[in-house]
């Protein structure tokens, strides 16, 4: 039966979500990562931790541009420019008026 030998890929081929390798976090992991970065940034470091959440949520999304998107991928989104804003505000309310010449 050496005939068979490397059949099996032409009757079960993979899905065309599965062609990468699966070694990397998923991404309802990477989702739950983006939300916990956000809400820490509500308290430490924000302006690390809101691009982070980001950066987690946008890659928990995927690929896809249209059509149903997880919920907490959106979420750790939101609450990372949220948090990102309020950081940069922050900094900016910290910052001396007239660039210390006052």
């Amino acid at each position: 039966m050496m005939a068979s030998f490397g059949q099996g890929a032409r009757r079960h081929p993979r899905s065309r979500g599965r062609t990468w390798s699966r070694t990397g976090p998923d991404r309802a992991t990477l989702a739950v990562v983006g939300i916990v970065c956000a809400v820490a940034g509500f308290f430490v470091l924000g302006i690390v931790l809101g691009p982070a959440a980001i950066v987690c949520g946008r890659l928990a999304m995927g690929r896809s541009r249209a059509g149903a998107r997880p919920v907490p991928a959106v979420v750790a989104v939101v609450l990372g420019i949220i948090d990102t804003v309020l950081a940069v505000l922050w900094l900016i309310g910290a910052a001396p008026l007239g660039n210390g010449l006052l």
